[in-house]
């Protein structure tokens, strides 16, 4: 087995204080690490400060999915047994593939009542992973009611609560769908995305719906035999034109999060153009992986032997990436999704 497929290979410590438990007041006022791919050299700066390593021509990136308020709290019907519901795929007749605690509870059949039967969810079938198909009933809209009574799916590292709902959204979040957020927008302020088209960056969307496998550990030594999890994505056809132009005039990509880059990776084709389209992608990036179509990404600090961390090491080395995280470590960086970034140059 070559070295860096093992899992180990990914294994740096953390003192469980750099775990970020909350947002900064200014989303830009992270620290950001510029790390050269090339070199292994990295700087310290501001998070507001990245303007000045983006360059006219360049086209930014960004991950327009919203994060929905998927954690529900209930009562089993008949028993009042509490009950933890986690949303995670949306099917067909308001049948949505979710994750139930305890399990052993949520038979086939089951009824579930929310905020004293605002929201009602039958259990209709056990799915693979122990997962559960639940079709909810309801009056009104289903996206209210949920605002109403779904809290943030905020990570498991994560254990303050959230005073603010909208600092686990990205300002730019547009379509619903997503069980975490695309972590790496979380720096950026409208007023400093402004600023970036005003210096002649452009920014194109693309929408990737992050599901709960992102958290999933890797648990098999040999990252080969890792089943990766699928995620749904968009690209519309003026984005990918945009893409496209840059790469043509010579500028470069920069990726906004391992999400923007796995669904950019997805629809590049071999030689280097993106395509529009939608569907799902299972795309696993580890090192000895070309990229396609992004040059750099920004990028926040990832959890050890994780496949984000994989993912960056695929871009910079693994060598190279290891190193900064352990000087990240040295400097108290904050760490995780509501940490500081990095950009990778």
């Amino acid at each position: 087995m070559k070295k860096e497929m093992s899992l180990h290979d990914y294994y740096y410590d953390l003192p469980e204080e750099l775990i970020a438990q909350d947002p900064l007041l200014d989303r830009s006022s992270s620290k950001l690490m510029i790390l050269d791919k090339e070199s292994g050299n990295v700087e310290h700066h501001v998070f507001k400060e990245i303007i000045d390593y983006l360059q006219e021509g360049d086209c930014l990136v960004i991950n327009d999915t919203k994060v929905i308020p998927a954690r529900l709290y209930g009562a089993k019907v008949g028993t009042d047994a509490k009950i933890e519901v986690l949303l995670l795929k949306r099917k067909e007749n308001d049948v949505w593939e979710t994750l139930v605690k305890p399990g052993k509870k949520c038979k086939p059949g089951t009824k579930i009542s929310f905020g004293n039967g605002l929201l009602i969810g039958e259990v209709l079938d056990v799915v693979e992973e122990g997962n559960r198909l639940i079709q909810f009933s309801y009056e009104g809209i289903f996206e209210e009611v949920l605002d109403q009574l779904g809290e943030m799916p905020l990570p498991p590292y994560i254990t303050h609560k959230l005073e603010d709902k909208n600092r686990y959204q990205t300002v730019y979040a547009k379509y619903e769908g997503s069980a975490a957020a695309p972590t790496a927008g979380l720096h950026f302020t409208k007023e400093l995305l402004e600023q970036i088209q005003a210096k002649g960056i452009k920014i194109a969307h693309v929408t990737l719906h992050v599901g709960l496998g992102t958290f999933r550990p890797v648990k098999v030594e040999n990252i080969l035999e890792h089943h990766m999890h699928s995620e749904f994505y968009m690209v519309d056809e003026k984005d990918a034109q945009m893409i496209n132009e840059t790469k043509q005039n010579g500028g470069r990509v920069i990726s906004v999060g391992t999400t923007s880059t796995r669904t950019l990776e997805t629809v590049t084709d071999d030689n280097g153009v993106v395509h529009a389209g939608s569907g799902w992608t299972q795309i696993f990036i580890y090192p000895g992986y070309q990229f396609k179509a992004i040059d750099c990404l920004i990028t926040n600090f990832h959890l050890p032997e994780s496949t984000l961390l994989m993912l960056v090491s695929a871009l910079a080395g693994r060598e190279h990436v290891l190193a900064a995280y352990e000087e990240a470590v040295k400097q108290e960086y904050r760490f995780f999704s509501f940490g500081d970034a990095m950009f990778i140059k």
